[in-house]
């Protein structure tokens, strides 16, 4: 019999939309400062840091333009929160397209941020997180999407850090929900109690089928720092490179998580 599948984590939307907007303001404090040189280096792949830089904003304007749609019809979501992971890759060919599209438009990026996050305080309500709304991988809760932001910005924050230099804070919030949702996913993709994976300070999930842990020190324990944890379930880093390079910590027979990552292409 397989192993059940465990409910999902619940997220508060009013705190996750305060996350969303703080991390997106520490990213526009940064991109502000760049300089025409550091704008023209290389960011993600073939993007330039200022397609990268404009590509952050989607983030948040796709939901600004969800919620300028009417509500879609159905009492339930087409995609629940712990699929919408390993919906990704299908999207990127469009996504590139417009982000290249977006940065050649829109030369202004302080003014396009500005314009982003007034958009989004003033359509995103705190209240509504059964809102349904629309999203490339279908429909989803608001409060789901929302929290998918966490993952998108807190990922190119990442990117952009690693392109350019610049030391850009996390907001706590949604460095954690990030953190959390990338956990819980590859818990859902790999059902099972045989393997602890912790990413302290903020998750703990069992995975991988075989001999259930109930006491004492786990078997198979596999531990690592959040961006540790976040470039392995994106794909920037490797699980060898992160274990060689000691940012991983695996023990036991079991503790071998490669054939599982990385959960978003």
């Amino acid at each position: 019999m397989p192993p059940a599948k465990k409910r999902s984590r619940a997220y508060d939307l009013a705190r996750t939309r305060t996350a969303v907007l703080a991390q997106f303001a520490h990213v526009r404090d940064a991109v502000r400062a760049l300089t025409p040189e550091q704008l023209a280096l290389p960011g993600l792949g073939e993007w330039t840091v200022r397609e990268l830089a404009a590509h952050l904003t989607m983030a948040l304007e796709r939901v600004s333009r969800s919620m300028e749609l009417p509500a879609p019809r159905g009492p339930k979501p087409e995609i629940a929160l712990l699929a919408w992971p390993f919906s990704t890759a299908g999207n990127a060919a469009g996504i590139s397209d417009f982000t290249r599209t977006l940065a050649a438009d829109r030369p202004d990026l302080d003014a396009l941020y500005e314009e982003t996050a007034a958009r989004f305080a003033e359509l995103v309500p705190v209240d509504a997180p059964d809102r349904l709304v629309t999203t490339r991988a279908g429909t989803m809760r608001l409060g789901d999407f929302l929290v998918t932001r966490t993952v998108e910005l807190v990922v190119h924050t990442d990117d952009l850090h690693r392109a350019t230099g610049l030391d850009i804070p996390y907001d706590r919030q949604a460095l954690a929900a990030c953190t959390r949702l990338l956990a819980d996913a590859l818990a859902d993709k790999a059902p099972g109690g045989s393997v602890e994976v912790r990413v302290p300070p903020f998750a703990v999930v069992q995975c991988i089928g075989g001999p259930k842990h109930t006491r004492g020190t786990p078997p198979n324990v596999v531990e690592t720092d959040p961006l540790t944890w976040i470039r392995l379930a994106t794909g920037r880093t490797g699980w060898t490179t992160a274990l060689e390079a000691a940012q991983v910590r695996a023990s036991g027979e079991r503790a071998e998580l490669a054939h599982l990552l990385p959960l978003m292409g």
